[in-house]
């Protein structure tokens, strides 16, 4: 990558907020200045969205635009910062015998279904000139080039789904803005409910804090040529 600073003015949107990771990133990037305006959406919060309900999404959506118009700011950052691995639909598998379906169908609504309504509602917002990121947190287990250990069935499945859409999606923007970046993210691990269960010993588990604060120290550096690539909190490229 080749350094660049973000634009200075516009808009900033943090999608899942109210998560460890979201709400650090949203934090972060309202201390920094860099932005005009940064806003926080989630299931609660400014602007509420709700992915089994597309139409939130719209609304959000339409929300945003209605301030960018008003204001004259354009959607310059959008980051996606949701995610699902266990809860009371279930826990990720150890093997193709604890395959569910009612896990199955939450992990994809959140992990993939849901990012890839954000796109479809969103994308027409970014500014067709100018530099302008869209973000999604993804894992390193989404990577089919990297799974060695098996297992985790669903969570895989479904971060491959989702950094499949981002690789899609940037080649569009691209299209539609030459100076435009899209990007999957890995975060490591970081510590938040969501990984909690699964920290082990010796396993470096980071605050939210610092891996927000390296995760937007990688997107300050982008460059038109990262779009589409799932790279990790250092900046490093990783292979789908």
């Amino acid at each position: 990558m080749t350094a660049g600073a973000p634009t200075a003015s516009g808009l900033a949107v943090v999608v899942g907020a109210g998560g460890a990771l979201g709400a650090a990133l949203l934090a972060q990037l309202r201390r920094d200045g860099s932005y005009a305006r940064v806003l926080g959406l989630g299931r609660t919060g400014e602007l509420r969205i709700d992915y089994a309900d597309e139409a939130s999404i719209a609304a959000a959506a339409q929300a945003v635009a209605s301030l960018r118009d008003e204001s004259g700011m354009e959607l310059r950052l959008l980051v996606v910062a949701t995610g699902f691995l266990h809860g009371p639909q279930g826990q990720p598998e150890r093997s193709w015998r604890h395959l569910d379906a009612g896990y199955l169908q939450q992990v994809f609504l959140v992990n993939t279904f849901g990012p890839a309504l954000l796109i479809k509602h969103f994308f027409p917002l970014l500014p067709r000139q100018g530099r302008c990121v869209a973000a999604f947190v993804s894992a390193k287990v989404g990577s089919i080039g990297d799974n060695a250990l098996g297992g985790w069935y669903g969570y895989r499945a479904s971060k491959a789904a989702l950094n499949q859409l981002v690789k899609t999606a940037a080649i569009e923007l691209t299209r539609n803005n030459p100076e435009s970046m899209c990007v999957a993210l890995h975060p490591g691990t970081v510590d938040t409910p969501l990984s909690q269960p699964f920290a082990k010993t010796g396993l470096t588990v980071r605050p939210p804090r610092e891996a927000a604060a390296d995760l937007l120290g990688v997107l300050a550096g982008l460059a038109p040529a990262d779009s589409g690539a799932l790279l990790d909190y250092r900046g490093q490229t990783l292979p789908y």
